[in-house]
């Protein structure tokens, strides 16, 4: 049996998906009865609701050690797509206990259940940082601590860390580091709010650039990647490396959306963070931009995909064609 931490989020939901879809006895870990509610809404967008009863769902947390003793019993294989995402810098400490300690906890398990093998959902954010002589970050580009990361970014590298330890104590392991990741079914969190502040009339946009993949393609590699003779190994999972403006306007046009016709230079952003985190201040509300993230609106690291590509022979949806499918679902 495969056990899916994470279930109720966006990578979790397409992976169930696509594992019941080809019978696999699954079983997936929730924390609230309400959040199953959005994986449950996914199936039905793809008109597979009949599908859904297939997963075995426990009541469990990756921070709860004795909630997770139930969720490991005859488990074979386990994807870990659990975790935080927030940039709010008040958020830190419990980044590092669902990231990191979480992780921990996962490791551990998998290692006392002999588990066959662990596939981490880990992000480009805990990618390492160019050297002055290098033009493309990898798989294999150094990180380094002296550098300036957000929480997020720490706490991913941190349970990475973690990932590492469990191979070292005889855990098969593959990490995957997604770019921002698109998908249909969660328009109102993570990269689902790109499409749901364009189609509010978002006005802004910047000329800095990452990388983007499609959730499809993100579970299609986590999937060949378990069922593989590959171990030990990472690999970012990144289709095309895009300006914020060019994906911003191609969500517009397939919206028909209005575009945004104001460019947010950097003296505009790191005015907004420093407005975000007074009016956080005053009014006790969570922060929706803090200085890193200012400063990464502006940022063009150019991130390699070629390494999974080579490994799986794997040929990557068009970040165009995402977008279209996204949209074209949510309608």
């Amino acid at each position: 049996m495969i056990l899916v931490t994470g279930g109720t989020g966006l990578v979790g939901a397409h992976l169930l998906l696509n594992l019941a879809e080809n019978e696999v006895a699954i079983r997936a870990i929730y924390r609230q009865t309400d959040a199953i509610e959005k994986t449950k809404s996914l199936f039905q967008l793809y008109q597979k609701e009949h599908l859904f009863s297939r997963i075995d769902w426990v009541q469990a947390d990756v921070i709860d050690v004795f909630s997770l003793t139930t969720a490991f019993r005859d488990i074979d294989y386990v994807y870990h797509c659990a975790g935080l995402i927030s940039y709010d810098p008040n958020d830190e400490d419990l980044l590092r206990k669902v990231n990191i300690e979480g992780t921990a906890n996962i490791v551990n398990f998998c290692v006392e259940f002999k588990i066959k093998k662990l596939c981490h959902v880990s992000s480009i954010a805990a990618l390492g940082n160019l050297a002055p002589n290098e033009n493309q970050i990898t798989e294999e580009t150094e990180w380094n601590p002296e550098s300036l990361h957000s929480d997020y970014a720490i706490s991913k590298h941190g349970a990475e860390m973690e990932i590492w330890r469990g191979q070292q104590e005889g855990l098969d392991v593959v990490v995957v580091n997604p770019g921002v990741i698109f998908g249909a079914g969660f328009w109102n969190q993570g990269s689902g709010l790109f499409f749901s502040s364009i189609k509010n009339g978002f006005p802004f946009y910047t000329n800095g650039s990452t990388g983007y993949v499609g959730v499809t393609d993100v579970v299609k590699i986590m999937i060949q990647l378990m069922k593989s003779d590959i171990i030990s190994e990472r690999f970012t999972v990144v289709a095309e490396n895009l300006t914020f403006k060019e994906v911003i306007f191609s969500i517009a046009e397939k919206l028909k959306a209005k575009k945004p016709t104001i460019e947010a230079k950097p003296w505009m952003t790191a005015l907004a963070w420093r407005l975000d985190w007074l009016v956080s201040m005053i009014f006790r509300t969570k922060r929706k931009l803090s200085k890193y993230s200012a400063n990464s609106l502006h940022s063009s690291d150019f991130i390699s995909n070629k390494k999974i590509k080579n490994a799986l022979n794997f040929e990557f949806q068009s970040i165009d064609s995402v977008i279209k499918e996204v949209v074209s679902l949510q309608k």
